[in-house]
């Protein structure tokens, strides 16, 4: 190799790096230019002397960069088969541009000490400590020649730690050997780092002053920002016992640093994670130090600082970590405390309280809700709960929560000195409202704590600023509500202010009946208050939400007063009739649809939760409801449902099954009259009557113009709620005595569950058939041809609301519109919004029906017919946003409440079908979306088709995990499926996946579950349905069913004959599944155990599972051998769980899926060195290893 070849070579590299990174190069140079660099680094046998002269200082930093680019390629990818002679080469000429190659520190480029400090860690991870023994003093000598050198040095040391305990980049031994030899040498590493520490800031403070020094200041600086960023790096792992050594010297430095504008961040960022370490109690003792009057100061002193100079991004950072560092130090202190570790409350508590107490009151929001969970630690805290200052801190705290609680700092608005923080902390309004909404909810938990306290402290202010807030006059501010002039719109200052009041009077007022004793209670101010509450009038919907919401706030108090219930009623009647101008035509926004829902939800919450109270009122509430509907068009049809329900609840206080019956038969009659009509019967059945009847065949083109059919849906919407109400609401006395009492108990079915007659059954079956029928007809409403007969405007009258699109697609709804526009925009909205609810409603219906008529419902007569015939009738057309609800809200209630003895004759015969049908139906969605994604073609013809396709992609997979769900349900006893169920709120697709899934050990077949299982035709559906969703590409619903559902099922058909082929079948669904979703760790763990399962379980009978093994890419057959007959040979001592199932998880390694950014990296190979730890039998493969360079235990790199 000549020095001409090395010279003419990187004169072509040089111009081939300037034609990559010239941005007026055309594509094709610049791809020639790149394809020459590549193959020079894969293939050249020079890469090494040309890497070491395009590093030379005389190069542009850009041709440096690739050539020290080159000498980390040849380390990572070619070092294995590196001639010793060479490594060394390599590894002195490196060492010796880290002493004089570079540029000094202040004018060197970032990135060129970045690859060099990659360079020295690669070799490092390859041959440290054994064959490079003097690794750590060589860095050591490097740091003596000065600043330049000390900073490329802190490089490698982070570096370092980064690779080998952060992201465990290498092999398990070779990771040990290195970390557990840092770990031998961290007493002299700490000391490095302090000492270089301490001595670059007493230079840089020495020099900053003086102008003529100021570029070794900065040198200094740079070094000092260094040790702190490689402290960082290393505080998080180490033994506590480093960062608390000689009298927690490290913990003071950071502390005195916190006060030096330069250092500073990295200061608070290394205390921060030195405070937040977890670990034994014992050992955490010294951080209480930071409690000292020293760290106290430094920490107070700083924040006043940074905060004093108004709105720094650099200070705002600063502040932020400094509020953190209060934050964990609560927590450390809550830990100790009342531990055994004898800590006593630090002298400065209140100090600290203080302090953490102005980040709580800091105009940025921000800050204020970091404060949040570790007062709720300090407040639930059983020591600190009772500590004097903490209690006399408790009125401060709540004072501030009602500056919090009021919504302003809104990024793109000016009225608040919040408003500039948010810009740097969200990027739209839509954003900080999420972020303030949760907020909230988290204030009023820490609020009810610390009023658990203190509850008459609270009452009291809530009191004060209820007044205030009625008395105050109306500031509507400069955004015009659409819903009249001179009402408030939800930007409106004093909204803003009533909405938190009426936030914290509600939180701090439950208080007070869930702590203070009844004759503490002070009865005459909630009741007085409820008086001014009452006697105020607004017409401004927005603020009348509020009153009502404070009105059942202070409701409790009525207990004790009940002459008071008839004013409360009053009022909530008269607000559920609210318009803002009286007979308007127009149609009601948002905001006055809100307070009319409301006022009646707060009547239902009333009569639920204190029925015995409005027992004696019953009367005058029948009376004032009787009033209500006789006008038709007073109140909307869920309006007039929701008092009806209020009504129900308190007849369930009769405790006397005639006399309840008696009612509910007169509240329904007008219901049943109509519903039971020849006219009535004549539309729910027909479909083309029914399309008719609704007006969805009009032809009439103009919003404006009164919708004539309008009167027809809302009295269909009426039955249909009013039978909704009634099913849900009316039920038999909880207690059995009583029930027997009041003629509701009717004995005990052969399971010993007792049996109870509803009041209400009679009723609603007499209006059975006609539901049926609706539902019938309403699913044959999907067929083409009937969709052909929708008039012009509303052929889209089927599809989704708009809103629940945006839903499903995750978008955010602008904050304006949703209390000032109308709740339905146009006659084709308003369409919608009447089919979508008359479904939903319809199987709210079916779904409650079990549940509250039991066994009189169960035994209808061929009611698994009459439910496949019309629930399950024309399924193939329903899309996919219809038959969610339907499974959710019908099936999933029916088959939990449904007793033993009714799985023949109702659950079997009607799921068989159900599962069969689903399974089809999800393959081919799941079919189309696999060749969809597979051709990726542009396809133009839709509008807006993207969109279109993310929504039907997403509802594939939502209802993909609704039918698992209701599978697992079924068939998997509930204990492990409860927690699990909840978190199926749409689109929520980033759920934290757990990395360690043990499917739980009780996993059992509930009694519904072994039934479904003997039916062949239910069972076949059930087992395929799952374990081809295995593969179907939606990873929740993956997760879910391989650790819930797979297992348990396989397992009980594992005793009957099972096909090879079958079980070949499962095994091999269970790797394809791995291959779609492995690069996903919650995945591909369930996704391994539930194969190695399989694997264990059946490879004994079934030869035909090692010959699906033999096809899986890159299996070591000999490994596999060794595998099978440890499995096979049961005298063979058992290898222990872990062991096995990480033995397997090598074998399949080849079919598990990975990450895109992985599936075409090159593949790193570190070998690993002679064990440093323990003696190894030499066995063949060792001695061959050591003895190829002839190198065995020699060092490689000779000091």
């Amino acid at each position: 190799m000549s020095a001409e070849q090395v010279s003419g070579l990187c004169e072509q590299l040089v111009k081939a790096v300037t034609v990559i990174m010239d941005p007026a190069s055309t594509q094709r140079y610049r791809l020639e230019a790149l394809k020459f660099c590549e193959e020079f680094k894969e293939k050249c046998p020079i890469c090494v002397p040309c890497g070491l002269k395009l590093a030379e200082k005389t190069q542009t930093a850009i041709v440096r960069h690739f050539g020290l680019q080159i000498l980390e390629h040849v380390v990572k990818y070619r070092w294995n088969n590196m001639p010793r002679l060479e490594k060394v080469y390599l590894k002195n000429n490196v060492m010796g541009l880290i002493s004089s190659g570079t540029q000094s520190i202040l004018e060197e480029e970032s990135h060129i000490k970045d690859v060099l400090s990659r360079i020295v860690v690669e070799m490092i991870k390859r041959e440290w400590p054994q064959h490079w023994p003097d690794m750590l003093k060589e860095l050591d000598t490097l740091s003596k020649q000065g600043e330049t050198q000390t900073e490329l040095v802190m490089f490698i040391l982070l570096r370092l730690a980064e690779d080998v305990v952060t992201f465990q980049t290498l092999p398990t031994q070779r990771r040990r050997d290195i970390q557990q030899t840092l770990t031998q040498n961290m007493e002299k590493i700490f000391s490095f780092l302090l000492t270089a520490l301490q001595q670059n800031v007493s230079k840089y403070r020495l020099m900053k002053t003086d102008l003529a020094q100021e570029p070794k200041a900065q040198a200094n600086c740079r070094v000092g920002i260094a040790a702190l960023n490689t402290l960082a790096g290393y505080i998080d792992w180490v033994a506590l016992s480093h960062i608390t050594a000689d009298n927690c010297k490290l913990l003071e430095m950071l502390c005195l640093l916190l006060n030096e504008p330069e250092l500073q961040v990295g200061a608070a960022e290394c205390l921060l994670i030195a405070v937040s370490r977890k670990g034994k109690l014992e050992d955490r003792k010294p951080l209480m130090v930071l409690f000292g009057d020293v760290a106290m100061h430094c920490i107070l002193s700083a924040a006043q600082t940074a905060d004093g100079e108004g709105l720094v991004e650099k200070h705002y950072v600063f502040l932020k970590r400094l509020c953190q560092v209060l934050c964990a130090l609560g927590s450390q202190l809550c830990a100790l405390l009342g531990s055994d570790c004898n800590v006593e409350t630090p002298a400065n508590f209140g100090k600290y309280l203080e302090s953490f107490l102005a980040f709580t009151t800091h105009p940025s929001q921000f800050l204020r809700s970091s404060t949040q969970i570790t007062w709720g630690a300090l407040f639930r805290h059983e020591v600190l709960s009772r500590d004097p200052l903490l209690l006399a801190v408790v009125p401060k705290y709540l004072r501030a929560s009602m500056t919090n609680l009021v919504k302003v700092g809104f990024p793109s608005k000016a009225d608040s000195p919040s408003c500039e923080y948010s810009r740097f902390d969200f990027d739209s309004d839509e954003d900080f409202n999420a972020f303030f909404n949760s907020f909230r909810a988290q204030q009023g938990e820490v609020m009810r704590m610390a009023c658990r306290l203190d509850p008459l402290t609270g009452f009291q202010m809530a009191g004060e600023w209820l007044k205030y807030q009625l008395t105050a006059p109306l500031d509507t501010g400069p955004t015009n509500s659409k819903t009249g002039e001179g009402l408030c719109s939800i930007f409106s200052p004093s909204f803003a202010q009533w909405d938190a009041m009426t936030f914290f009077s509600e939180s701090v007022i439950s208080q007070v009946f869930r702590t203070m004793d009844k004759d503490e209670i002070p009865v005459n101010d909630g009741i007085d208050l409820l008086q001014l509450v009452l006697n105020f009038e607004t017409k401004d919907p927005l603020i009348l939400s509020c009153v009502l919401t404070n009105v059942s706030a202070l409701f409790p108090f009525v207990t004790y007063r009940p002459e008071y219930l008839p004013q409360v009623l009053s009022k909530l009647f008269a607000s559920v009739t609210f318009e803002v101008v009286e007979e308007s035509k127009a149609p009601r926004t948002r905001a006055v649809k809100n307070v009319r829902r409301h006022a009646c939800s707060s009547i239902i919450k009333m009569c639920r939760d204190y029925p015995q109270l409005v027992l004696p009122n019953f009367e005058m509430l029948y009376n004032h409801v009787k009033q209500l509907l006789s006008n038709e068009l007073l109140l909307t049809q869920m309006e007039k449902c929701a008092l009806m329900e209020a009504l129900v609840l308190i007849s369930n206080q009769f405790k006397d099954y005639e006399r309840q019956k008696a009612f509910l038969e007169e509240l329904m009659a007008p219901v049943a009259g109509l519903w039971l009509s020849p006219e009535m019967q004549r539309v729910l059945s027909d479909p083309e009557a029914f399309i008719s009847y609704v007006g969805a065949d009009s032809k009439n083109a103009d919003p404006v113009l009164e919708d004539p059919s309008g009167l027809n849906r809302s009295r269909i919407s009426f039955c249909v709620y009013t039978i909704l109400g009634v099913v849900k609401r009316a039920r038999w006395p909880a207690a059995t005595e009583e029930a027997k009492a009041g003629g509701f108990f009717l004995g005990y079915l052969p399971s010993g569950t007792p049996m109870y007659r509803n009041p209400c059954t009679e009723q609603v079956l007499k209006l059975f058939d006609n539901l049926l029928a609706l539902i019938r007809t309403h699913n044959n409403l999907y067929m083409p041809e009937m969709v052909a007969r929708l008039g012009d405007t509303f052929a889209k009258a089927l599809d989704m609301l708009e809103v629940e699109k945006n839903a499903i697609l995750g978008l955010p709804q602008p904050l304006l519109e949703l209390y000032d526009s109308p709740v339905y925009k146009t006659v084709l909205e308003r369409m919608q919004g009447f089919f979508c609810t008359l479904y939903d409603n319809c199987f709210h219906i079916l779904g409650n029906a079990g549940p509250s008529m039991q066994q009189d419902f169960y035994t209808v007569e061929g009611l698994a017919t009459q439910l496949l015939s019309s629930a399950f009738n024309n399924l193939n057309n329903i899309p996919d946003y219809r038959l969610r609800p339907m499974l959710r809200v019908f099936v999933k209630p029916l088959v939990l409440s449904c007793p033993a003895e009714y799985y023949e004759t109702l659950v079997c015969p009607m799921l068989g079908p159900l599962f069969t049908y689903l399974h089809m139906r999800l393959s081919q969605k799941w079919q189309v979306i696999n060749q969809r994604n597979m051709l990726c073609e542009d396809d133009a013809a839709d509008d807006n088709p993207e969109s279109q396709e993310m929504l039907e992609e997403q509802l594939v997979r939502l209802l993909t995990r609704e039918v698992m769900d209701l599978a697992t349900v079924c068939c998997v006893s509930k204990k492990g499926v409860e927690q699990n169920t909840t978190a199926a709120v749409d689109g929520d697709d980033d759920e934290a996946m757990a990395t360690e899934v043990t499917p739980p050990a009780n996993a059992e077949l509930t009694e519904l579950g072994k039934c479904l299982m003997k039916q062949e035709d239910v069972c076949t559906a059930v087992l395929i349905t799952a374990y081809t969703s295995l593969s179907w590409k939606d990873t929740l619903s993956c997760q879910r069913t391989t650790t819930q559902l797979c297992w348990p099922l396989l397992k009980q058909v594992l005793p009957g004959n099972l096909l090879p082929d079958a079980v070949s079948w499962f095994f091999t669904s269970v790797l394809k599944g791995l291959q779609v979703h492995g690069q996903h760790d919650g995945c591909m763990a369930a996704l391994v155990h539930l194969a190695f399962q399989i694997y264990e379980a059946l490879r004994p009978r079934y030869g035909e599972l090692k010959a699906v093994m033999e096809q899986i890419p890159d299996i070591q057959l000999e490994s596999l051998e060794q595998f099978d007959s440890k499995l096979l040979n049961p005298t063979l001592q058992k290898v222990t769980d872990k062991r096995r199932k990480d033995h397997f998880k090598r074998l399949i390694s080849g079919c598990i899926g990975k990450p895109i950014g992985e599936q075409f990296r090159k593949e790193v190979h570190i070998r690993n060195l002679p064990s440093l730890f323990k003696k190894v039998k030499p066995s063949l493969e060792t001695d061959v290893l050591e003895n190829e360079d002839g190198e065995g235990f020699n060092v490689l790199f000779e000091p």
